[in-house]
């Protein structure tokens, strides 16, 4: 990846970790080791999907903690955090 799209990537991921409540600090499926983040740029905007993955952390393969559920941003090459697509809130 590019500096740009690592920045956007970051930016996003510690962006969704704020939003846990600090009791979940301690567990690995809402940490960063539990997630997988996917990074797209279009027009000079950097598209981030992060997707929990609770098999990182010891559970079994193709384990979900609720369907179909992610996170979605727009973040600028920079690093700032644009837009975050409203599925949950």
């Amino acid at each position: 990846m590019d500096g740009p799209a690592v920045l956007a990537a970051h930016a996003a991921l510690q962006r969704l970790l704020s939003r846990y409540p600090k009791e979940y600090a301690k567990s690995c499926t809402y940490s960063a080791k539990g997630m997988e983040v996917i990074v797209g740029e279009e027009r000079g905007i950097y598209f981030v999907r992060i997707n929990p993955r609770p098999d990182k952390c010891g559970w079994a393969p193709g384990s979900v903690l609720a369907y179909d559920e992610f996170e979605l941003y727009a973040v600028s090459p920079e690093g700032r955090v644009l837009a975050r697509y409203p599925y949950m809130p």
